[in-house]
């Protein structure tokens, strides 16, 4: 049962093109930030590391301000592929040595499932949240879960992320996490 049990010490946060110019453009978009958003918060109160990618920041902006003001660190690596499985985010999950890895971001259908697809070959833990992940359009936000789920990712959503990673109803995590989920 260890495949569907997330720990704060082997997990990674890693967050997807939330950028200014394909945001806007993404259905269900207040909800899927603010999920992010929380996402964040709770790793940053459990010490989780977290990898922001852009996709061609030149082209699609930057990283959006209410992802931004969560980060522990704003520190994107930029990438024209569009997997974010590069060789820069290859290098920083051996070196953080998490075997969870704990995905939001956009498109669902095109860089979140190209990203999934590689991290699950290369042996990681997928843990999707389908409701912090989003495409333009629900068709291809539905067929982008199918096949990461046919990969062998985990779909899963924020509450259960959030107190799967708590583990205990006590604690200033858990309280600060109470607020913020009312």
């Amino acid at each position: 049962m260890g495949k569907f049990k997330l720990t704060a010490k082997e997990s990674l946060m890693l967050v997807i093109d939330f950028q200014e110019k394909l945001v806007p453009a993404i259905d269900r978009r207040e909800k899927i930030i603010h999920n992010a958003g929380l996402l964040l918060r709770l790793a940053g109160l459990l010490s989780i590391p977290v990898i922001l990618t852009e996709q061609y920041p030149q082209g699609l902006g930057v990283t959006v301000r209410e992802i931004k003001e969560v980060l522990p660190e704003y520190a994107p690596v930029e990438k024209r592929l569009f997997s974010a499985f590069i060789p820069e985010v290859e290098q920083k999950l051996k070196e953080l040595n998490r075997s969870q890895i704990i995905v939001t971001g956009t498109e669902t259908h095109v860089c979140v499932f190209q990203t999934v697809r590689d991290l699950v070959a290369a042996g990681y833990e997928v843990y999707l949240v389908r409701d912090a992940v989003g495409s333009r359009f629900k068709e291809n936000y539905q067929s982008g879960l199918e096949l990461m789920r046919d990969l062998g990712a985990i779909i899963t959503n924020t509450e259960t992320v959030i107190f799967d990673l708590l583990q205990v109803a006590e604690g200033p995590a858990f309280k600060e996490m109470s607020k913020l989920l009312k």
